[in-house]
This record gives structure tokens, sequence and C-alpha cells, in this order.
């Protein structure tokens, strides 16, 4: 056969490349680098980062927990029971399911002769102790010869601050109760410290023989006793834990204890941690979102920039779509690269705190790559991007070619094509539902994004308002202000984003310092002047009358008031069991574990009854309980309910007869149940009493008074209010600082996008100030106008921050906190003042660079 082959096709240049149009013509345009996106690059990586590192280190401390439960419980299972031993068929139970070892804690006084006294949380435990992991002693001492009585004394390991408190040596002896108790150790390191718990007072390990020796552990005394169970193979499994808690509730169904498994070692710990968790997230979200304010500067600049090409294109017949398309392709891998930068630091954060300080804490920390973590950081980071990037790249789709050119000083009011709100409102969509859903409380997480959609909505209203206010004021006659007042209101002008940036910054600023102030006015001025100056606990029954005299002849003025006190542990509302309530976050530690509760004949003191009738002095029906209002809404109870608790090992049925108002900041004694004198009539239990003094008290008075009571009544635990203040101001200061430090994150994103709104008005203010300068404007008249316009600018969206601010630190604090609102404007007016600085100095920073340039150059371009 005869034939002809057909010519091969000849290569065209590219066509090689199986790169789609679009993607090709992006990187080929990002070979010139990424100039003008510094601050999109920091403002995506420093969100992303803040995000995945905070997920990631969670993750990391929930791992650490999760992996190390036995260790953390000391055991397989605990079961814990408050003012009493498990009776002998409890512990014929126990015994029946594993290795069981006890550990007895409560609050002591120490007493070390002339050096003063002390509170301590005393911890008890046994021969076997500890089961799981190793204590850690300086000097190195096994337990047995730690805690073994020898000449006269029972050995115990103490807490440095304790030694540090009573400038105590090792070796040194002290008094607990009735036994002598000598210092052989300073404790180091517990492998059960989280799951014990933390107290007011530092730590004194002693042996169960010491404790009983005290002499401390009467009927009622506030002493917990845990049991630990080491489970055989068979048990330890995630169903054999589930089985031997069942049975231990159908077999006993009034032990009343609580009852952990390794799996959830410290549940209240795992939920601060997501708690706090979700409040970091929520501060990277911020930054996440004030950046994104950052994006749509850096992408309207980066449009400003590419006119000329966009022009091109669409002159070669280039679709608007196509055109939007190869720049959002552009603006989404330069976002790639920053969220990659931002993940990297993420994925890091645990392995440097680990490496850094992983000796230093308490809880066991496993260092992992959280990788669903790391994709929630990563989906929010290319949401941000793309929310921000659609609305000021699709404006570019129906501009006419002359338009583009145009449009630098009459631009064009319309909104992009449908199709491109559609997909801002899917992305929209996707970031409020992702924020949402990974949310550990979504009610937060919706209040956020409504607040976050609202400054949005707000900051544009307000500028848009002043740009109208600006365009209707008389025109000045001096040069400056006139010039002043037209940027503010002139077409493309700065003041929608300038507002924006600056309004977000200063919003942010004003809510955390208010903030701040009303929760050290709280702790440090409105409570001391009301609180008691002393708690006496673990008051005997039998000597509540003597111990009252005492206290009234140390100080006659003195007030003193005494309440019976026991702990119980709410079983059932209603006939449905505690465990299956599901409450609000701030309402349901009333269902965790034992809460003190009292009987009393008349309303205490420092509450009132807004609801039912308080029962007879001589009441001598069915048990009556007195809620607290707002525990008892937020359970959906009412009057006439019945509610179950636990005392003393033994289920009490009571109805509700009324319910209060409780004023809990004035830290007199009140409860959240208070129940009708008869309900536990011969029940061994305890007092509490408060004193306080009129006219207050100095710390030398105070030390006598503690060492008088710990030497006439050693069972009696002493504790000085402003001690316990000091520790809860302590606590919250490093709160505070921790605060400031992640919401840093967030400001330093509002500085960034301030610099880069004002970096965005860089081209329309350059051909501005040639213009100007080859009128023969001057460099001081320049400076003095844009000063004032950035001056004005900032003055009034300061004033929207105030307001706006102060709104949301009110409805935090009262809403959020449950605090009471102070409205004190110092720190807060301080923090605005400085951003208007910041602003200006910012804005002039800029512009002194734009006069620097010669006009010649950009003349030829006009």
């Amino acid at each position: 056969m005869h034939g002809t082959i057909p010519a091969k096709p000849r290569r065209q240049p590219g066509s090689g490349s199986r790169l789609p149009l679009v993607l090709r013509l992006a990187l080929r345009e990002l070979r010139g680098g990424l100039k003008g996106f510094g601050i999109f690059l920091a403002c995506i990586a420093l969100g992303v980062a803040a995000i995945a590192g905070v997920s990631s280190l969670s993750r990391s401390l929930t791992d650490g927990i999760g992996r190390e439960g036995r260790r953390i419980l000391g055991g397989d299972m605990a079961f814990s029971l408050l003012q009493r031993e498990a009776n002998a068929q409890e512990k014929a139970f126990l015994a029946s399911k594993g290795q069981v070892n006890t550990i007895a804690s409560m609050r002591a006084m120490v007493l070390a002769g002339d050096k003063g006294s002390a509170l301590v949380e005393l911890k008890a435990v046994d021969a076997n102790y500890p089961t799981v992991g190793a204590l850690e002693t300086d000097p190195p001492m096994t337990p047995a010869d730690l805690l073994a009585q020898r000449d006269g004394a029972f050995g115990a390991a103490a807490d440095p601050a304790l030694l540090a408190r009573l400038d105590l040596k090792v070796g040194e002896r002290v008094k607990v109760g009735d036994a002598t108790v000598e210092l052989r150790a300073s404790l180091v390191s517990e492998p059960d410290k989280i799951a014990s718990g933390i107290g007011f007072g530092p730590r004194l390990l002693v042996s169960e023989d010491a404790v009983r020796a005290t002499g401390l552990i009467q009927p009622g005394s506030l002493v917990r006793w845990t049991y630990r169970v080491i489970l055989p193979p068979n048990l330890s499994t995630e169903e054999g834990l589930s089985q031997v808690e069942a049975e231990a509730g159908r077999v006993l169904p009034e032990a009343g204890w609580n009852v952990r498994t390794r799996l959830n070692a410290d549940p209240r710990f795992a939920r601060n941690i997501e708690r706090f968790t979700q409040f970091l997230t929520l501060v990277g979200l911020t930054a996440l979102l004030v950046g994104g304010v950052g994006v749509a500067n850096a992408v309207r600049g980066f449009v400003d920039r590419k006119r000329a090409s966009i022009a091109t294109l669409k002159s070669l017949g280039a679709p608007g779509g196509q055109v939007v398309l190869l720049y959002l392709t552009q603006v989404m891998i330069i976002a790639g690269i920053g969220i990659a930068i931002g993940l990297l630091v993420g994925a890091a954060l645990p392995f440097i705190v680990t490496g850094l300080f992983g000796h230093l804490l308490p809880i066991p920390i496993q260092p992992t790559i959280a990788v669903a973590e790391l994709g929630v950081a990563l989906l929010y980071g290319v949401l941000t991007a793309l929310v921000f990037a659609l609305a000021p790249l699709g404006r570019a789709h129906d501009i006419q070619v002359s338009g583009l050119f145009r449009d630098q000083i009459d631009p064009e009011r319309r909104w992009p094509r449908k199709r491109y709100l559609a997909a801002l409102a899917l992305s929209v969509a996707a970031l409020v539902g992702l924020a949402v859903l990974t949310a550990y409380d979504r009610r937060i997480a919706l209040m956020f994004v409504a607040a976050a959609a609202c400054s949005f909505v707000l900051l544009r209203l307000v500028a848009t308002g002043i740009m109208a206010v600006a365009k209707r004021l008389p025109r000045p006659r001096r040069t400056a202000p006139r010039l002043a007042l037209s940027n503010i209101h002139r077409p493309g002008a700065l003041t929608p984003s300038l507002v924006l940036s600056l309004g977000l910054g200063i919003t942010l600023l004003v809510t955390l310092s208010v903030i701040d102030t009303n929760l050290r006015q709280q702790l440090q001025q409105t409570l001391p002047e009301r609180a008691p100056s002393f708690f006496f606990l673990d008051i005997p029954n039998a000597q509540a009358d003597a111990f009252e005299d005492f206290l009234k002849g140390q100080k006659a003025e003195a007030k003193i008031e005494r309440v019976p006190m026991m702990r119980g542990r709410l079983v059932s509302l209603r006939g449905v069991p505690a465990s299956q309530i599901k409450a609000e976050e701030d309402i349901s530690w009333v269902l965790e574990g034992d809460r003190g509760i009292t009987y009393a004949k008349a309303a205490p003191e420092g509450s009132k009854v807004v609801a039912g009738e308080w029962w007879p002095e001589d009441y001598r029906g069915k048990p009556l309980v007195s809620f607290d209002q707002r525990i008892a809404e937020g359970l959906g109870l009412k009057i006439g309910d019945e509610i179950v608790v636990n005392v003393l090992g033994r289920n009490i049925t009571a109805t509700i007869a009324n319910l209060r108002h409780v004023e809990w900041r004035s830290m007199g004694i009140n409860f959240v149940m208070v129940f009708s004198p008869n309900t536990f009539a011969g029940a061994p239990h305890t007092h509490l009493a408060t004193v306080t003094y009129p006219n207050g008290s100095d710390a030398a008075s105070d030390a006598r008074i503690l060492r008088s009571a710990a030497q006439a009544y050693p069972m009696v635990t002493s504790v000085r209010v402003k001690d316990a203040l000091d520790a809860v101001n302590d606590v919250v200061s490093q709160l505070v600082m921790a605060i400031r430090g992640a919401s840093s994150i967030a400001l330093i994103a509002s500085l960034l996008v301030l610099a880069g709104a004002l970096a965005a008005g860089h081209r329309a203010r350059l051909y501005d100030a040639v213009v100007l300068k080859t009128l023969g404007a001057t460099r001081a008249r320049l400076l003095s106008a844009y000063a004032l316009e950035y001056g004005l600018l900032g003055l009034a969206t300061a004033l929207f921050g105030l307001l706006a601010g102060t709104f949301a630190a009110y409805f935090i604090i009262t809403r959020v906190m449950n605090l009471s609102f102070s409205l004190d404007l110092s720190g807060a007016l301080l923090a605005s003042g400085l951003s208007v600085l910041v602003a200006v100095g910012l804005g002039l920073v800029g512009t002194w660079r734009i006069l620097s340039q010669k006009p010649a150059q950009y003349l030829r371009n006009l």
C-alpha cells in the first residue's frame, strides 16, 4: 500500500505544559516577587499560626492527659467520699475488683512554735503510695523512710512554699493537731498532683497513721477519702471500666461517691483546657479577621497596581471572569504561602513549649502533629483570604478598559456581579459555620460572629457618615484644613479603609482595657472593703459555742457569724439523674462533685427571698430547701420541685420552698442550698464562722489571732481572707497577663492592617503630592494637611471605638462573667489616644516618604 504520512503538527510554544492557562499566567506574573504583599502575608500567617498553635498545643495537652491518665489518677479508677470513710461493705466491694490504696486529704493548720502558723493542704497516704509513678523529694527518700514514725514524730514532705513561709528547714519539727511531724524532705513532684487538686495552702504529705494521730478526723470533718483501684487486665479496658462503674452504682446506690477513671482522670482540668483553647482560638480568629481587612487592603492595592495589566488583557479580548480568576489565583497562591508559614509555626509550637518548659509544667504534654487541628487552621486561612479578596477583585469584571484608567479619580460604585456576591456569601457562611461547629461553646462562638459582623457593618456606616459630614461642612479658608477636609470625602478617599482598620484596633484595645480595669476593681477594691477578716472552718459541733466565745475574747468589737456546714452531692432533680442534666457552663459546676450546704431557721444574711415563703422557725414537716434563684433558673427548677442530695452516704429528698437572690460578692457566709433545720437532725457536722473587724486589722494582730486559734483549737482551720484574696489576685493577674499576651496577636494584626491601609493609598497620595508640589505646595503645608486629615479620622474613629469597646466589655462582664460593671475609662482613653497618635504617626511617615519623591518621573506618566 502506498500513502502519504501526515506531517507532524508543529508544537506551539508552551503547549507542552499541562498547567491551565490561568495558572501559568498567574505563576509567570508572580516571578516579579511579592512586592506589596508583605502585610498580606504577615496578617494571614499571624492568624493561622495563632489558631494552629493553640489547637496543636491543646491537643498535645489532652493527649498527654489521656495517655498518662493512670499515673495522674494514681490507678485505673478512683472512688471519692467526703466527710466519711468507706464502710466495710464498700471496702469489700472495692477490694474484690483489684488492688486498693487510700488517700485522705483535708485542710489543716501547721504550728511552728514562735515562727507562727500556716494553712496547709494535708495529704495522707497509705503504705502502698504511690502505686503508679514516682514520688520525688529533696533529698531523695523512699516513701517508707520518708513517712515512717521515728523518735516520737511522724515523717513528712513539705512544699517548698511552706518552708519559705514559716522560715523552716528540712529536719525541723512542727505540730499538726495533736501530732508531732518532722519535715524530712522538700516535696519536688507528686505523680498524682493534678488529681489531688489545688488548694489554698501548700502541700504537706504525711502517712495515714499520722493524720489519724492528729485528732483532726472528727464526725463531720471535711476530709475527702479517695480509694484508688488498680484493676486486673480483664477489667482495665474501656468496657471494663464502664462495667465496674455501673456495678458500683447498682450494688451501692447510696454510697454517694464520685467516680473517676483513667479515661477522664481530671475532667474539670480537661474542660478548662478546652475553654481556654476556645478563648485563644477566638483571639486567633479575631487576629485573622482583623488581618482580613489587611488582605482586602492589599488586594485593593494590588488591583490598583495592575490597572495597566488588566486594561491590556481586556483590550486583547480576555473575558472579565478570566481576568478576575487570574488575579484571584495569584492572591490565593500568596495566601497559601502565608498559610503554610502559619501552619509550620503552629505545628512547631507544642515541640517548642515541651523543649523549653516541659520540665516546669505540672501536667504531662505529648507533643504531636495534630493533623485535624492544622486542617481546621488551614480552612480558616483559606476562607478568610477568599472572603476578603472576592469583593475588591470582583469589581474589576465589568469596568470598561477606559474605566480602569479613569477609576482612580472617578471610582464606580457598582456592586460586583451576582456570581461574585454568591461566592462571597458562600465563603462567609462557610467561615461562620467553621467557627461555630469547631467551638467548645457554640453560644460564645455565635456571639463572637454576631459581634464581628456588627463591628464591620457599624464601622462602614461610621466611615460613610464621616464622609457625608465632611462633604456638607463649609469649606475652610486656610489651605491645609480645606485640603484635609477634601481628602476625607473625595472619590477614592482612604476614609473607609482607615476607619475600618483603626476602628477594629481601638475597639479591641478599649474592650480589653475596660475588662482589665473591672476585674482589678472587683478583686482589689470592692471585695476587701466588705469582706470578713477571717474564715474558720471545721469547727466541731460540740465546741462551736466555746470557739465563738474564744473569738469574742480576742477582739470584743468583732462581728462573728457562724453557721452549721456539711457537704452534699446532688443526685437528681425532679427525678432526673444529675449526670443526665445538660446545664449551661456557668451553672453546671453545681452538679459536679460535692457542694457546701447548711440548714437555717431564717434566711441567711446577704440573701433575699424573691419567690416563695421561708419556713417557720419551729418547722417539723418533710425536708424543705431554699435555692439560689439564678442557679435554680439555670437548672429549670421552680418552687415545689423535688431534689435528692446525698449527705454522708444517705440520699435525702427535699422540696424547693423558696428562691433567694444571693449577694456572693460580699464574701459573707452563703450557700446555693439552705435546708430546713429538721432535715439533718442528729447528723454529725461542723461549723463555719467568719470574723469581721469594723475598723480592719493589721498583720501583727492577725498573726497573733491565728497562732492563738491554732494552739487552743488545733482541729479548726483558719483562713486569713487577705491571704486568700492575694492568692486569687495572683491567679487573676496571671490570667490577665495571659489574656494580654494572647490578645497582643490581634493588636499586632491591627497595627499591620493600619499600615496596610495607609500603604494601599500610596499610589493616589503619590500623584496628589506630585501635582500639589508642582503647583507650589510646600512640604510643611502638605504634612500639616495630612496630619489634620489623619487626626480628624482618628478622633472620630476613637469615639466609635470607645463606645463599641465599652459596650462589648459591659456585655462580657455582666453576661459572660456575671459581675457588676464599673465604668472607668481612664485606661481606655489612654489606649485610644495612643492608637490615634500611632495612626497619625504611621500616616505621616508614609507621607514623608511620598513627599521626598522627585515629581519629574511621575509627571511624564500623567
